[in-house]
Order: structure tokens, then sequence, then C-alpha cells
């Protein structure tokens, strides 16, 4: 039974392929959009249309989406980027690259972190819904970085219950666009259901209590590079709070980032990565710290900021 989306076309969109598009908006691979839109399931102001087709801004698209696999993931085989950054019997930390999602949804065919670990042979809790087994936090799909896997179901419990307690840190550093005021500051916004785009979150009011803090740690002429600290871990809470400051992410054309800044800076995807994960260990019960660097297209978008 397939699932709908609707949605308007937004205006950094205009122009844009199907496939090229649907994969921004939506989080899915562009193979997987096109077998979409070949499958006929693709439609614009009530037409079907092909890949290929360009899209007008404001025009009404039209998705059906297949529902998410109701059985335990399939082994993908290793994925491409996926790094191993600590590996025990309780737990697995991995540095995810982007494109690849934490686990299977409804119209995802691109590769999976328990997917990927399962086809390279790790052996993951069997604790939660049975397409997202051992894991107790996510990245969206356009954002790279640390990762925490539980393999055993001790650690499954322990680990989720301290991202409820919020006793685990996590640091991520973000290119937001112009220069936040203050340089450092607290966001304290309610986040919910977009009123009028379900594939979107937005600040709202009776949304769940979201707290970010942030700080700017290198100020550009066109974007600052900020430090980021999250006391709660709600969806795309970061590109939600950063876009109602009026500094959205560079790249985030979802979440109203400028297209032309972010073909400048060759970014595809929103400038975001988790550079830091640390916790009391389940097993050891000792405080353990992970770190990643950045991968080579926000590298990139940095060395073209510097040099501009």
């Amino acid at each position: 039974m397939a699932q709908s989306r609707s949605l308007p076309v937004p205006d950094g969109l205009a122009g844009e392929r199907v496939d090229a598009a649907l994969a921004r908006l939506l989080g899915l691979s562009r193979t997987a959009v096109a077998d979409l839109a070949d499958a006929g399931a693709v439609h614009v102001d009530g037409r079907e249309v092909a890949k290929s087709e360009r899209l007008r801004a404001g025009a009404w698209l039209e998705i059906e989406l297949p529902d998410p696999p109701s059985a335990a993931p399939v082994p993908t085989g290793p994925v491409e980027g996926l790094r191993i950054v600590h590996d025990d019997d309780d737990l697995v930390v991995v540095d995810k690259p982007v494109g690849v999602a934490a686990h299977p949804s409804p119209g995802w065919t691109g590769p999976t972190v328990v997917g990927g670990l399962a086809g390279a042979g790790f052996r993951i809790a069997t604790s939660g819904a049975a397409e997202r087994q051992g894991i107790v936090h996510r990245l969206d799909v356009g954002t790279s970085g640390l990762m925490v896997v539980a393999k055993s179901e001790y650690a499954y419990s322990r680990l989720k219950q301290a991202f409820r307690d919020r006793t685990v840190e996590k640091v991520y550093h973000a290119l937001v666009q112009g220069h936040p005021d203050p340089l450092t500051g607290t966001i304290d916004a309610p986040i919910g259901r977009h009123p009028s785009a379900d594939w979107k979150w937005a600040v709202v009011a009776g949304g769940k209590p979201s707290v970010t803090h942030y700080e700017v740690i290198e100020a550009f002429r066109a974007a600052s590079l900020c430090e980021v600290h999250l006391e709660t871990g709600r969806t795309h809470q970061i590109r939600v709070h950063f876009s109602a400051l009026r500094h959205p992410c560079a790249g985030d054309l979802t979440y109203g980032a400028d297209p032309t800044l972010a073909e400048r800076l060759g970014l595809t995807r929103q400038w975001l990565h988790a550079v830091r994960l640390a916790f009391t260990h389940p097993g050891t019960e000792q405080w353990v710290e992970f770190a990643s660097d950045y991968p080579p297209d926000l590298a990139h978008a940095l060395d073209v900021l510097a040099n501009g």
C-alpha cells in the first residue's frame, strides 16, 4: 500500500530536474526518484511526469511512496564511505557519510547504516522496531558524522535511557548563512510538524520543547561556522532552529537557504556535521569521546569562503 506526499515546488528548485529536486526535498536517492517517476508515481499539477522534466516554482507535486518495510532490514553489504570509528561487544560507533540513511524508511532505496553494518558482518541489537534495530539516535540522510549503534540488548536500553536523560554529549558544526546575533546564544523554541508542508518541521506553538545552544567559532563574509550543542533531539532540530533565526544552514534549500550561495560553495546538501559524540559506555561505565573530521564537500565549502 502506497503513501501519498503532496507539496509545492520551492522557488529555489525552479528549473531543476524532477529526480534532482525530489531527491533534495524528500531525502531520497536520485535513483529512487527516477524509479518512482518511471513507475508513474510522480505527478505535477495532476499530470504524470518523467524524471528528466524541469520543475516550475509553485507547481504542485504529488508522489506515491511505498510503505516502509515491515521485516528486519536486508543486509546491503558494506556501505561506501561508512567508517567504523569504534567497535566492541556492546556498541559500534560509525562516521556516517552523506547520502546514507540511519535505517530504512518510506521510499528510501539507498544505503542505510543498519543494512551496511549487517552486510559487513556486524551483529546488532534486536531491540526496537524491525527496520531500525539497534538504532538509538539518528542523523538525517543529508547530515554526516558520528552515530552510535547498540550491539547488545543491554547497551540498547542503557543508551536509549542516556539519550532520554540528555546525558549524551552531541556536538555539531553548522555553517549558517549570515551572522547570528548574539555570537553565542540559546534557541529555545518548540518544534512540530510544519502547518502546511508535511515533509518539513517548524517552530510552532504546541510543538515539543526543543533547545539548541550555539557559538560562532569563525565568521566569513557570507556565513558563520557555529559549534552547536543539543539538549533535545528533535527531527531536523538544528536546521529548523537556525532557519527560524533567518540564518539557515548553507545549502539547506528545504529550510530557506540561498541556492546561489549553495551553488557557489558546491553544496548539494545542508552544511551540517556531527563532529563529536561522548557518553558513558554502558559496559565499562567509563566516559568515552569520539571525533570526526569534515568530509570533502564541507571542507571545500569552507575553503571557498576563506579564499573569497
